[in-house]
């Protein structure tokens, strides 16, 4: 599909080049448009990808092509750990499903190749900032992270990495906009403790991934619990739009009149949700843009890992970040169930443990971090992810000036 627009970017970048004041200084894509870099760099213009996820998944996305030759698949080393310099040891299982297919099908290699064309880069942007993953940063950086190819051939090295990051939505300082575009849950929130709710969300499309046997399960605990709770919840595929057929008899109407938990049907404004003072808990589905979400409104999060690069991500908030625990039994694709009595037991953890109160802490000093790298002035390490940015942009302005030249 990229490659079908090739052309018309071809002539876009001509037209820039040569028809503009200034000129285009660089092109930056995305990963699932790394096809974009062959023309970029056919017409001489520096060429960038913009990595969405965790400089950690990067690393290990990076190495994946010096593992096959322990296997034939990936999918035949099961759980078995793929060491990586700078992340925890990550379960060869817990690869995008497109990873774990045949590596004969079309679908493996095109994502196997889009991997690879990383490399090919002038440089890769990344959604994070440096202090909530040094060691992945640090090895990213380090001209001995790749292995030697053997055969005569050079090391390829890591293009420069520029951690950019946490993109999230900020606030909004137009309060009166904001008044009259206020969404309805966050009015229930209102008159809700301060960190007394847990809230879950699972993404766009996460929520209609869950079998309608999970969703019970997830309705049982939220009923037994005494927790206070908002959940934003999608009929699954095949069952239908009516939820209060799918759900325990009643549930829909008793969690209405209780007014201890809140059901929010599709859609919630997350970021304002999870900084709302009475959120105490996040079930989330792992997607980095939640995960960011959260750690930037210093909400401890239960880790309920689903598609993508999900499950990666689950690792690294878990066992290198520090800002979540694990909820036993996520595996659906093995048939597994996620029970009331987990999820339960993980919610008393955040909410009521020790424990939970160090986890607290640790996310809260990385959402302080967060503000420190992007928006704060002063002190160690201030404006990191400001300054990377900066870095980047005056690189494409030397690159322009010498295109010029």
């Amino acid at each position: 599909m990229v490659r079908r627009y090739n052309e018309r970017l071809r002539e876009f970048l001509r037209f820039g080049v040569r028809g503009r004041s200034g000129g285009i200084a660089a092109v930056v894509v995305d990963a699932p448009s790394i096809e974009a870099l062959d023309v970029a760099r056919e017409l001489g213009i520096p060429a960038y990808s913009f990595f969405a996820s965790t400089a950690s998944a990067l690393a290990v996305f990076l190495h994946l092509p010096w593992f096959r030759a322990r296997a034939a698949s990936f999918e035949e080393l099961g759980d078995a750990p793929l060491i990586v310099p700078g992340v925890p040891p990550m379960p060869a299982s817990h690869l995008m499903p497109e990873l774990l297919e045949d590596p004969e099908s079309e679908t493996y290699r095109a994502t196997v190749s889009m991997l690879r064309a990383t490399l090919d880069a002038d440089g890769i942007l990344v959604n994070t900032f440096a202090s909530l993953e040094p060691r992945a940063v640090g090895a990213l950086g380090d001209p001995l992270f790749l292995p030697a190819t053997g055969g005569g051939e050079p090391r390829r090295r890591v293009p420069s990495v520029y951690c950019v990051g946490p993109l999230v939505v900020g606030h909004d300082d137009d309060d009166e906009r904001k008044e009259n575009t206020r969404h309805e849950c966050l009015a229930w929130l209102d008159e809700q403790p301060d960190r007394s709710v847990v809230f879950l969300c699972f993404g766009g499309t996460g929520a209609v991934t869950h079998s309608a046997e999970q969703m019970r399960e997830i309705a049982a605990w939220l009923e037994n619990s005494g927790h206070r709770f908002m959940w934003v919840v999608r009929a699954p595929r095949g069952g239908g739009d009516d939820l209060d057929a799918l759900l325990p008899d009643g549930f829909l109407e008793r969690t209405r009149t209780s007014g201890r938990g809140l059901v929010v049907e599709r859609w919630a404004p997350q970021a304002d949700v999870l900084r709302h003072r009475s959120t105490g808990a996040f079930v989330t589905h792992c997607g980095w843009n939640s995960a960011s979400e959260g750690i930037t409104a210093r909400v401890p999060m239960l880790c309920w890992p689903l598609y993508a690069e999900q499950r990666m991500n689950k690792v690294f908030m878990v066992e290198e970040m520090g800002v979540g625990v694990e909820v036993a039994g996520w595996h659906w694709q093995r048939g597994e169930l996620v029970m009331a009595e987990e999820i339960e037991g993980k919610i008393r953890l955040v909410m009521e443990s020790e424990e939970g109160e160090r986890l607290r802490s640790s996310v809260a000093a990385h959402g302080e971090a967060a503000a420190v790298a992007w928006w704060k002035d002063g002190g160690a390490g201030a404006g990191s992810s400001r300054a990377a940015l900066r870095r980047f942009l005056d690189v494409g302005g030397r690159e322009l000036r010498s295109v010029e030249t």
